[in-house]
C-alpha cells in the first residue's frame, strides 16, 4: 500500500495549483491542462485539476500495476484539486472548512484489492465507508471512508489498472460525501 494522491477542495483551484507548482515543483497534467468539470444531477458543478509531482520513474518501479509495462510512473503523491460552483458538494464542503479556505479532503492509498481492504477494515472496526460497494470505472476501483475518529480524515482506497482519473467515478465519489461535514 502506498499513497496515491492527496485531494484538496478549495476556493480557487488555479491559485492552489500555483502554490504547488511554484513552491513544490508540481506540474499541471499536460493531458488535462484546463482540468475537467463534473456536472452533478442537481445542476451544480465542480472543476478539477490533476498535478503531477516533479519526480518520475521509467524503470525500477517498486510496485506492480497490471499492464503497466513501458509506462512512465510518477512518484506519489499526485495532487488532485477541486473547487465548486452553484452550491455543489465541493463548494459547500469548502465553505465549512477553515473559514472557507477548504483544505485536504482525503488521502488516497493505492491497494491491491479495494474489496479486500474494505472487508479487512470493517472486520477490525477501523473505518466506515460512504458506499456499501466500491465504485468502479474502467481501470479503477475506488471507495471513500467516512472521516475516521482517529484522524478526522477521509481516506480513499484505490485499485488501479492504469493511470489517471475517471470523471464518472470522481462524480460518484464526490456525491458519496455530500452529507459528511
Amino acid at each position: 500500500m502506498r499513497i496515491d494522491h492527496i485531494a484538496y477542495r478549495v476556493r480557487d483551484r488555479f491559485e492552489t495549483a500555483r502554490f504547488f507548482t511554484e513552491g513544490f515543483g508540481y506540474t499541471i497534467d499536460p493531458e488535462l491542462p484546463d482540468g475537467f468539470e463534473i456536472k452533478f444531477d442537481d445542476g451544480s458543478t465542480a472543476k478539477c485539476l490533476v498535478l503531477l509531482p516533479p519526480e518520475k520513474l521509467k524503470s525500477g518501479i517498486p510496485w506492480d500495476i497490471p499492464g503497466g509495462d513501458g509506462l512512465e510512473y510518477h512518484m506519489a503523491p499526485e495532487i488532485f484539486i477541486s473547487d465548486g460552483q452553484n452550491h455543489s458538494v465541493v463548494e459547500e464542503w469548502v465553505a465549512s472548512k477553515n473559514g472557507g479556505i477548504g483544505g485536504v479532503h482525503h488521502i488516497a492509498y493505492q491497494v491491491e484489492s479495494v474489496e479486500a481492504k474494505m472487508k479487512e477494515f470493517k472486520e477490525k472496526g477501523l473505518m466506515e465507508f460512504t458506499t456499501d460497494e466500491p465504485i468502479r470505472c474502467e481501470g479503477l476501483t475506488q471507495v471513500f471512508t467516512k472521516p475516521t475518529p482517529f484522524t478526522g480524515i477521509i481516506y480513499e482506497f484505490i485499485e488501479r489498472e492504469k493511470h489517471g482519473f475517471c470523471q464518472d467515478s470522481v462524480k460518484f465519489l464526490m456525491e458519496s460525501t455530500r452529507d459528511l461535514k
